[in-house]
């Protein structure tokens, strides 16, 4: 670690293969957590690469629980987070949407960082107990079209970071990392970034990892099609900038989706959602970031098509059932 950290407090960057060496390392408590603190502030103020962030995925994968899903082709639509909005859970809600309207769906999160509440956090508030367990998952996935893998039951080499993260209070390269180990592996993801400097990070990194993908920012820091302002989405055949009218939708006010002071608040906007009870503007969030997730997972489909199917999911009641199901398979 030494000659790592003398590289890069002279500005020179990690290949893949060797920040994987270091994650492996870091998982297997090989450094003090006074080195690992050091050189995380040191990437952090000259910025991760492709490279380097490549590298700690492949470390934390290949030292992590994986699981396959692969006969499913599953999706997986995430956030950054930190982007101080605190909505409701807008991107495990579009799961559920995506799952009412029949993809396959398998997410990787946790609890809340920066928001009142993460996918974890309204998962387990419905009665949920979270497992690692391969059968458990499938059959998850099999009778609700949806399955949760909650990360710390599988990124092992997270374990020895968390207390360094929490003690620098800033932002770093692990931020970026918890969209992109999913352990299942997914054919298709949807990642939502807080910032342009994340979205051409993640572009690079998803058209690098080569698969179907669609990365959305909105122009107002939001990390995901807020509505509230115009948002820019990247997939492997486009780069463009949308408003909410060119999805047939009123912009929203930042009010509008806000997530509530509780868990309990949150939790009643995600389920008034899903039952076709939310108010026009938390239900056109939605559907926004469903639809965009879902052309990710199929590419023959038009926005115009995935907007009706997401729509018909929420209003047929499928998304709700899917939820129902889901919670009744892992209660």
């Amino acid at each position: 670690m030494k000659e790592i950290l003398r590289r890069l407090v002279a500005n020179e960057t990690l290949s893949e293969k060797e920040t994987c060496e270091v994650m492996i390392n870091i998982a297997e408590g090989k450094y003090p957590a006074e080195q690992i603190a050091a050189m995380l502030a040191v990437m952090q103020s000259q910025g991760v690469t492709v490279e380097e962030l490549l590298g700690f995925r492949r470390g934390l994968l290949e030292t992590g629980l994986a699981v396959d899903l692969s006969p499913y082709k599953v999706l997986d639509i995430v956030g950054t987070g930190g982007d101080g909005k605190n909505t409701f859970n807008i991107s495990t809600c579009s799961c559920f949407v995506l799952a009412g309207a029949g993809f396959k769906v398998a997410k990787h999160g946790n609890y809340a960082a920066t928001s009142v509440s993460g996918a974890s956090n309204v998962l387990e508030m419905h009665g949920v107990k979270f497992t690692n367990d391969a059968d458990k998952l499938k059959e998850s996935l099999e009778k609700s079209n949806f399955t949760y893998m909650h990360a710390p039951l599988f990124a092992k080499g997270m374990k020895n970071v968390v207390p360094v993260r929490k003690a620098l209070q800033v932002p770093t390269a692990f931020n970026m990392l918890g969209p992109l180990i999913n352990p299942c592996r997914p054919q298709a993801q949807c990642l939502g970034t807080a910032n342009f400097e994340q979205f051409r990070l993640y572009t690079n990194v998803c058209q690098a990892l080569k698969i179907n993908y669609a990365i959305v920012c909105s122009t107002d820091g939001y990390d995901e099609i807020s509505l509230t302002s115009d948002f820019k989405v990247a997939t492997r055949n486009i780069e463009k900038v949308y408003s909410p009218s060119d999805f047939g939708m009123d912009k929203v006010k930042p009010q509008e989706i806000y997530g509530g002071e509780t868990k309990e608040e949150a939790m009643k906007i995600f389920d008034n959602v899903l039952k076709c009870e939310a108010t026009k503007a938390q239900e056109n969030v939605v559907v926004a970031n469903s639809a965009v997730a879902m052309r990710a997972a199929d590419g023959s489909l038009s926005i115009a098509e995935c907007i009706a199917k997401a729509k018909e999911s929420i209003e047929s009641g499928k998304a709700w059932e899917s939820l129902m199901k889901y919670v009744e398979v892992n209660s």
